[in-house]
């Protein structure tokens, strides 16, 4: 049995406090409009809960709408302290946050690495966000899961989409695909760009994905080739930037939610 992942980013990025954790989470999916299909897939930002936490909840409310029937989860989030090739899985037993340790999949984990671009690797995940933050969303919006955790570096759209669907082939498996959008522009160019962004995602359009336009291009892109072959539809949740939730607008990151059903 692996060690257990210890939290990073608890007390800066989300509560470390377990009560005012879940309070905050609860009310944030309390505020998500209801209703809509289960999706297969979600895309949802990843930066501290304060900018895109209302935007997230989009996603993970409607991840909540098929609850009874997940059992896995994966959730593929970009890189930003590890420069690699593929994608890396970990051999941890589980991703502890401050609501409790989730379970990781370790069987599905192993299984993976028989694809050629995924492989363990441990430094990939150690001070990593993009997988962390999720998770308090996940617990409570879903309950218990177990958690396939996978961090892409340089990767192929194809690469990833294997990936993707060699999970979806796994009965009870959604998809969590962790992404900001544009990053640092005044508030009026990031909306028109990230606009052009969410068409791109909503029409599973993968070449049309600027890499500069989401700092989770990568898992992404393989995303959209992945629901474009398993005849998915995209659908636009929320589309947001810091200049909307907590921050000024000189300089701000774009946030949006997807589903995929």
């Amino acid at each position: 049995m692996g060690p257990i992942r210890q939290p990073a980013f608890a007390g800066s990025f989300y509560p470390a406090d377990p009560r005012r954790l879940r309070d905050l989470v609860q009310g944030l999916l309390a505020q998500a409009p209801p209703g809509g299909p289960a999706p297969r897939a979600v895309i949802a930002p990843h930066a501290g809960y304060p900018y895109s936490g209302p935007v997230a909840a989009q996603a993970f409310a409607r991840l909540g709408v098929g609850r009874e029937g997940i059992t896995r989860v994966a959730v593929l989030g970009p890189s930003h302290q590890v420069a690699f090739r593929g994608m890396a899985v970990s051999g941890a037993a589980g991703f502890a946050t401050p609501l409790g340790t989730v379970p990781v999949d370790v069987e599905t984990c192993e299984a993976l690495q028989g694809l050629v671009a995924v492989r363990p690797l441990e430094d990939a995940h150690a001070r990593e966000h993009s997988l962390e933050v999720q998770l308090p969303f996940l617990q409570v919006a879903l309950g218990a899961f177990t958690l396939v955790p996978l961090v892409v570096g340089r990767a192929g759209p194809g690469e990833v989409a294997a990936v993707v669907e060699r999970l979806w082939d796994l009965a009870g498996t959604v998809v969590v695909v962790s992404s900001d959008l544009s990053h640092y522009l005044g508030a009026a160019e990031a909306r028109r760009v990230d606009l052009a962004t969410a068409e791109a995602i909503r029409s599973l359009d993968a070449a049309a994905l600027d890499e500069g336009a989401a700092c989770g291009c990568a898992p992404v892109r393989g995303l959209l080739v992945a629901a474009a072959r398993r005849g998915l539809r995209g659908e636009v949740l929320d589309l947001r930037n810091s200049g909307d939730t907590a921050g000024g607008r000189d300089r701000v990151v774009g946030y949006g939610a997807f589903a995929f059903a």
